[in-house]
Order: structure tokens, then C-alpha cells, then sequence
């Protein structure tokens, strides 16, 4: 049975009450974001009271259970069962509004709302009215008590936060706020029946999970098992390991736990099964076994997070690699190698070798285009089908090797570094981090800051004139540049890494010689030792790093099977995906398999494959020897001008629809974009910003220095129209024009990206999945702006795509102004749905 009535604050804290935040509750977390909209509700408020003092303001309900150890008389205690971070924000602002008012108007105000709503002064064993977690305990006696330690953790940000708005010249009067605060605020209060399970409550109130996590749910139900034990439990074991790990890093735990029992479990499963198994245990020893056992393993995910703790240097070493690499697929793996060490059944040298292996299995799938392919399932599944009775190391190996994982052998090293486009394979920093490995490998003793390096093509990404007639003298009669450019740009022998502070771009070979003999990098030794670098060096100087990668990253046993098939699936995927409208060539579909066009051309002969008459020779015309595999009669010209490709009087497809390399990647999912995410603010000293890094390396890779000065002043003009700007975290910085950003209630959205390299990429591709522009009709209004800038064209086929034009575009006035106005429309549209709402409301 429960009792519920509305109450204001002053009804809740009025007279000898104290109310108690179980151990069970998760410790305070409200954030900016939530302590905001209570700020804006109480401003609001207080505005409204001015005109009729009786307006109130509902701000949600707070559930009680009379605790157990009430007496007949005293102070009457309850547990906090749902609703604790709200009580606890508002009495943190209580304490904010006290201390503002004895600032500025005297120390009268103190022992008023002290002792009228944050303490019981007759009570000294009751004396707070609100007993937080004990986590939070200190921080919020430091608010109390005005202490100086008021400002720590997530309860002392808060106090902070309404410190600030309480200061700012334009608040609300503190007299208006207080009364708003503590008269205007309507609760419903739910007191349940002092015989009921308040565990239960708590667990029926956010069984979905919507309002805590999977491990605020099982920590519940761990102390609800725990009747005679859990304050013991708690400070022994529960509270150095919330200490150790944030919410969502224990989540992470409670999941690792049972993938070591089942891989199948997914994450959302996590409170379900733990629950399903700690029911099968009866007693509260075993109960409080598994508490113990839990801050165990916690400790060891700490490492694995933070693997500056780990103190053998081998082990550290692997985990930093692997912790760099970016995911959370090889936890269970970790976890398990650093369990068995800690229970002595394996010992640091092996743990270490069988994290080499896991590294060596990754990179070299990299390496072969196959860094995704079931990955998942054959790292998760390592710690349940491995061999046992096996050395750990000698298991892991065993396991990584056998059947169809793509555990690169020596031979597919050899053929993927060669043929296959690295550059476009698995994700920027990934590809980045094999460099810097490899770099590592040489043994240097130069002190060189790797981590400031980013990844250089040697044959540039885009030709000069100078660069074509070194790459013609080595051309069979078959070949042209173009098709030979492709297919050698992208691979590992034409990529190095290079500092910000050199020119590089796409200077003559003999400029880039003398640059890169000055960075001292092992990587560019070979390059630099060469004369000229067309295809026969490229080629060399891969057959030499595919040597080295096999040294240094073993490969698997011998059960293994050479898996250098050529990616036929590939081909077919990025086919059946190629838009309508578009067209590609055989040389860009032989540089993303990593083969040549003639073979690509004999399969689509040979082979009925979706679109194959969308795949044109490189200067846009029909191959002479096509045919439709499956016997059609068409003229695939014919057909090509009816989806909507253009030819010029030579019969020349339009190149603005062609879908060139990089584009098929994305079409394939083989290039993952990278996403915009918001960066903590740097504090004092901690070095330079990611602003500036983009500043930076635009400066230094934009050889004009119009180009440079003109991109920054696009940035400028946008922050006018109202738009922020979010740094990538690669390791070329790159800069996205935020028009909305996250905790907007339509979600967050950009137009563009810009790359100091040289690109500014539109992003249609995350346009489809945002509001508004996940109408069509506007990303085709937006393309179609766009394309009346002064050297911009891009084609209707790639509304799917992030198509891009070049920096250099922006140096031209007219054109720089002209974008600037369509950004403008694109603001103004993303912000539509704010003036719809403002006007119904009005």
C-alpha cells in the first residue's frame, strides 16, 4: 500500500526528517545539460510568481519507504527509493542560493536555510536531512557545511553551476529564486508501506533500463540479496570498485563477465543474464563471493583502460597497442590473460605473447582488406574455443589461425602490400598506427614524437604534369596513367609519415627527396635513397615492408590457408551500390581489389554482376569489347544517357559523375568517415588544441597562402551565422561545421567537413539520417546551391556520397561569398523546426 500527495520542498524539509539514498542508488550524475533545464523551469518560475505568488511548477514525483530503523518518535528517516538526484540537485542549490546570499547580503541568511532545510540542529546523529550515497557523501557535506572543497566531483560541479547563475548581472533576484525554489516547486510524494521491499520498488520503477544502467540494476540486486551484509559488502568491495570504474566502464565489466561464459550475449542482455545466474546462488557468503570477485576483475579491467597501471613492460606495451587500436571486441580476450595471470595459471611472457598474436591478427587483416569481416565473432569466441590444456599463448594462436578468420599468411602479406589500396582500408587511425608501428620497428633512437605525424602519399593523390611523365616512362603499351596512378597511390609502398612542419603536397619528387631526408623517420630512408619514384620503386620498397611486417608481426600456424583470393564480393558490392546516374572504370575497381583492369574486365564479361555497364574505360567511353553477360541486346550508351550519365559530342561520359576510388570505398563501407566529437575544453598547459592544429597543418599543406587565410575566414563567417565548429581526432585535423550539435532536440547535423590537405567534403551521406535534410528533395536543393559556387560541380548520383571540391576554391571571392550564402539557407533550414515551435507557442 502507498500513500501520495502533492508537497513543495518546504514540505519536504521542513521539521526532523532525514532521508536516506540507499546503496543500491547510483552515485549523483546529473550533468550541465539537466542542471540547465531545472535552471531555465526556476527562472521561469520565479518570473511567473512575481505576477501570482500561487503559480507552481511541477518537476516529477519522489518515491519513500519509511526506514526500518525508525523508532516511535525522533526524526522520522526514509529511504530515497526513486527520485534521488533530483532532492539531491535541489538541495545543492539551496546551498548555492545560501552561500550567494551571505556574499551579498550578510551571514543572516546562513543558519536560516541551514537549519530550516539541510540539517536537523537538535539531532547531531540525524544531522543531515539528506544522506547522499556514500560516494558522494564528503562532496556534499562540503556544499553543507560551505567548505572549501564545495567545487569536487559531480556534486561540487553542480553546486558551481548554480553558483555561476546566481552571479550573472542578468538573474533573476535571489529573493525570487529562493521563494520559487522552495514554495513553487510541486512534487508528488509516494510513501510506500514500511513492510514493502523497497529493492523491489526501485527495480519495478527502472526494470526497463530507460532511466539507470544495466549496472545500477544489478547493483541492486546484488544488495537486495544481501540483507544482513550490505553495508560490509558495500565498503569492502562495492565501493573501491565504483571508485575504479565509471558507470558505463562497469556495465562494460558485468558484460565481459558473461561473454567469457557465451559469446552470443550481447550488451543489452547484461542485467537479464546476471540476474538469471547470481539467482541460482543461495547464500549471502556466495553473494558476497561475488561481490569480491566483481572488484577483482574491475581491477583488472582498470588496467586494460588504462594501461600506464599495468607494471611489466611487455604486458604494458601490448595492452597500449591494443587499447590504441580502438576495440572493445578484444576486452574479453584481455580480461581473460590478465585473470589467468592473476591466478597463476599463466605468467606475464605469455600473456604478452598471445596479446602479440591478437595485434599481428588485426594488423594483418588490415593489411588484406579485411579488418571487419566477422571480427567480432572470432575475437569474442577466443576465450571459450580455445584449446585449454594448451600454454595460453600457444591456444590463442592455435584458435586465431584455424578455419576462415583471415589470419593473413606470409603469401597474403606479400601480394595485399603490393596490390591492395591500404589508404582506404578499415578506419584513419587504425592505418595511421601501422605506420607508426612499423616506424618503431626500425629501432630508432632518434627522439621522434610519433603521435604528431600523419600519413603522406609520396605519388600524390592528385598529378601534376611532372608526376604523369614519371609515371609514363613506365607504362606498358596496355596501360595509361591515369589507371596506373589509381591503382599505386593508395597502396603501403607509396605512403610514409611526415611532419606538419613540411611542405610536402604535391610538390616534384625532388622536392619531396630533400624534405623528407630532413625528418629523420626510418620509414623514408628508402624513398629517399631513390632518384625517381614511379612503379618499379613503389613496388620495391612494398616487397621490402611486407618483409619487415612478417618479421614483425607473426604470422598464423601452419594450419592456416592462403586467403589472397582476388575480392571478387567486392567488386559486386560496390556495383550493385553504384547510384544511378554514375559511372566508374575498370582501373577503379581493379585499385580497390587490388588487381589489375584486364582481369576486372574479363569477369564482367564472363560473370552476370549488377550495373556492369556503368564500369567505362578511364576517359569516360564504352569498352570496345563489351557485352551484357546475360545475352541483352541493348546499347549500354543508350542506357547509360536514360539513367541520366551525360556524353560530350566525342561520346565522353561527364567525369563529374564518376565514381572514382575513394567514392567506391565509401559505397563499400571500406572507408569509415570519421565523426565529429565534442572536445573537452583544454585546461592551462596542457598543450595545443585541436583549432589550432588545424590552423596549423593548413598553414603548412596549403601552399598558397590565400588559400589558408580564406578557409579561416569561412570559418569565421559561419560562427557568425550561428554555427560552432568540432575538431576531429585524427591525425589530420580535421574541422566540421556544426549547425546543430548533440543534445539538440533534433539531433546533431553539419553540411561540410574541411580537410587542411586540401578537400572540403559535403556530407550527404549523414544528411540522409538527419532531420530535415532526410528529405531528398532538400539534400537535392542543397546539391544544386551548392553547385552555383564558382568551381564546384557536383553530380545528382552522389546524394548518397560525400562528394567533395578543393580548398582552392574558397580563394576565389565570388565564390567564397556564394558558398557563404548557401550555408546560410542550410542553417536556416536546420533551424526550421525552432521557429515552427516558437510560433505555436506564441
Amino acid at each position: 500500500m502507498v500513500a501520495a500527495e502533492e508537497t513543495t520542498l518546504q514540505g519536504l524539509l521542513e521539521g526532523t526528517k532525514q532521508y536516506q539514498v540507499p546503496l543500491y542508488q547510483r552515485t549523483y550524475s546529473w550533468q550541465d545539460l539537466h542542471l540547465e533545464r531545472l535552471w531555465e523551469d526556476i527562472v521561469r518560475l520565479a518570473e511567473d510568481r512575481a505576477e501570482n505568488s500561487k503559480t507552481t511548477h511541477f518537476i516529477g514525483s519522489l518515491v519513500l519507504a519509511p526506514s526500518p530503523d525508525n523508532g516511535p518518535a525522533g526524526v522520522g528517516e526514509f529511504l530515497v527509493v526513486d527520485g534521488q538526484q533530483r532532492l539531491t540537485t535541489l538541495s545543492i542549490l539551496l546551498c548555492a542560493i545560501r552561500d550567494h546570499r551571505v556574499a551579498s547580503e550578510g551571514t543572516e541568511h546562513h543558519d536560516r536555510l541551514t537549519d530550516q532545510y539541510l540539517i536537523n540542529k537538535w539531532a547531531p546523529t540525524r544531522r543531515l536531512k539528506l544522506v547522499p550515497t556514500q560516494a558522494d557523501l564528503d562532496a556534499y557535506l562540503a556544499c553543507v557545511d560551505s567548505s572549501a572543497q564545495a567545487g569536487a566531483g559531480a556534486v561540487g560541479a553542480a553546486y558551481q553551476f548554480f553558483r555561476d547563475r546566481l552571479e550573472e548581472p542578468k538573474a533573476a533576484p535571489v529573493q525570487r529564486v529562493e521563494e520559487a525554489v522552495i514554495f513553487g516547486l510541486a512534487l508528488v510524494s509516494v510513501v510506500a508501506h514500511a513492510s514493502d521491499n523497497v529493492y523491489r520498488i526501485f527495480e519495478s520503477l527502472n526494470n526497463t533500463g530507460l532511466k539507470l544502467t544495466q549496472a545500477d540494476l544489478l547493483r541492486n540486486y546484488l544488495f537486495m540479496r544481501l540483507p544482513d551484509r550490505s553495508k560490509k559488502v558495500y565498503d569492502a568491495h562495492w565501493l573501491p570498485l565504483q571508485n575504479r570504474l565509471s558507470s558505463t566502464e562497469m556495465e562494460t565489466l558485468f558484460w565481459l563477465d558473461l561473454v567469457h561464459r557465451d559469446p552470443r550475449i550481447t550488451q543489452g542482455d547484461t542485467y537479464a543474464r546476471q540476474q538469471a545466474r547470481l539467482d541460482r546462488l543461495g547464500t549471502e557468503d556466495e553473494m558476497e563471493a561475488e561481490a569480491r570477485r566483481f572488484a577483482r576483475l574491475g581491477a583488472l579491467l582498470e588496467i586494460i583502460l588504462h594501461p600506464e597501471k599495468e607494471k611489466d613492460l611487455e604486458v604494458r606495451l601490448r595492452l597500449e597497442r591494443l587499447h590504441a587500436w580502438g576495440t572493445t571486441t578484444v576486452y574479453p580476450v584481455l580480461l581473460h590473460l590478465l585473470d589467468r595471470r592473476d591466478l597463476g595459471t599463466a605468467t606475464s611472457v605469455q600473456i604478452a605473447s598471445a596479446m602479440r598474436y591478437v595485434e599481428s591478427f588485426l594488423v594483418r587483416r588490415l593489411l588484406i582488406g579485411r579488418a571487419t569481416a566477422n571480427i567480432n565473432r572470432n575475437l569474442l569466441s577466443i576465450v571459450t574455443e580455445m584449446d585449454k590444456d594448451r600454454p595460453v599463448d600457444e591456444a590463442v594462436h592455435a584458435y586465431l589461425s584455424a578455419g576462415r578468420k583471415y589470419y593473413a599468411t606470409d603469401a597474403d602479406v606479400r601480394h595485399a602490400v603490393r596490390s591492395l589500396p591500404f589508404y582506404t582500408n578499415g578506419r584513419a587511425s587504425q592505418r595511421t598506427l601501422v605506420l607508426r608501428w612499423l616506424e618503431e620497428s626500425y629501432g630508432s633512437k632518434e627522439p621522434i614524437s610519433l603521435t604528431k605525424l600523419t600519413i603522406e602519399h609520396v605519388l600524390p593523390q592528385s598529378t601534376s604534369p611532372e608526376w604523369q611523365r614519371m609515371l609514363a616512362a613506365d607504362l606498358e603499351p596496355h596501360e595509361n596513367v591515369t589507371e596506373v596512378h589509381d591503382a599505386l597511390k593508395h597502396t603501403l609502398g607509396n605512403l610514409t609519415l611526415t611532419g606538419y612542419n613540411v611542405e610536402l603536397g604535391n610538390s616534384p619528387f625532388a622536392v619531396k627527396r630533400v624534405q623528407l631526408a630532413k625528418s629523420g623517420l626510418c620509414l623514408t630512408r628508402d624513398i629517399v635513397a631513390c632518384e625517381r619514384w614511379g612503379r618499379p620503386q613503389i613496388h620495391a620498397r612494398a616487397d621490402a615492408l611486407a618483409e619487415r611486417i612478417i618479421n614483425y608481426w607473426p604470422g598464423p600456424t601452419d594450419q592456416a590457408v592462403d586467403q589472397s583470393e582476388v575480392r571478387w564480393d567486392l567488386m559486386e558490392k560496390a556495383l550493385t551500390a553504384l547510384p544511378v546516374g554514375s559511372w566508374t572504370t575498370y582501373g577503379d575497381l581493379a585499385a580497390l581489389i587490388g588487381t589489375a583492369p584486364q582481369p576486372v574486365g574479363n569477369r564482367l564479361r564472363a560473370v552476370p554482376v549488377p550495373n556492369a555497364h556503368r564500369v567505362l574505360q578511364v576517359e569516360g567511353t564504352m569498352a570496345p569489347g563489351f557485352r551484357w553477360p546475360d545475352g541483352r541486346m541493348e546499347n549500354p550508351v543508350a542506357v547509360l544517357k536514360a539513367e541520366g550519365v551525360s556524353f560530350d559530342q566525342h561520346g565522353r561520359a561527364d567525369q563529374a559523375q564518376r565514381i572514382d576510388l575513394d567514392e567506391l570505398a565509401q559505397l563499400t563501407g571500406l572507408a569509415p568517415d570519421e565523426m565529429p566529437r565534442r572536445l573537452p575544453r583544454p585546461r592551462p598547459g596542457e598543450g595545443q588544441s585541436r583549432a589550432d592544429r588545424f590552423a596549423e597543418q593548413l598553414a603548412v599543406l596549403q601552399q598558397s597562402k590565400g588559400v589558408a587565410e580564406a578557409t579561416l575566414t569561412l570559418l569565421d563567417r559561419w560562427i557568425e551565422l550561428g554555427g560552432t565548429l568540432l575538431y576531429g581526432g585524427g591525425a589530420e585535423t580535421s574541422c566540421f561545421l556544426m549547425a546543430r550539435e548533440r543534445g539538440h532536440r533534433d539531433g546533431d547535423i553539419w553540411p561540410l567537413t574541411l580537410y587542411p590537405s586540401g578537400k572540403v567534403e559535403v556530407v550527404f551521406q549523414h544528411l540522409a539520417n538527419r532531420f530535415p535534410f532526410d528529405d531528398i528533395t532538400l539534400r537535392e536543393q542543397f546539391r544544386q546551391r551548392l553547385n552555383r559556387v564558382p568551381g564546384v560541380n557536383i553530380a545528382a548520383a552522389k546524394l548518397t556520397l560525400r562528394p567533395g571540391f578543393p580548398l582552392t576554391v574558397l580563394a576565389d571571392e565570388r565564390a567564397a561569398a556564394s558558398l557563404v550564402e548557401h550555408l546560410h539557407w542550410f542553417y536556416e533550414q536546420a533551424h526550421m523546426s525552432e521557429e515552427a515551435g516558437e510560433t505555436l507557442t506564441t
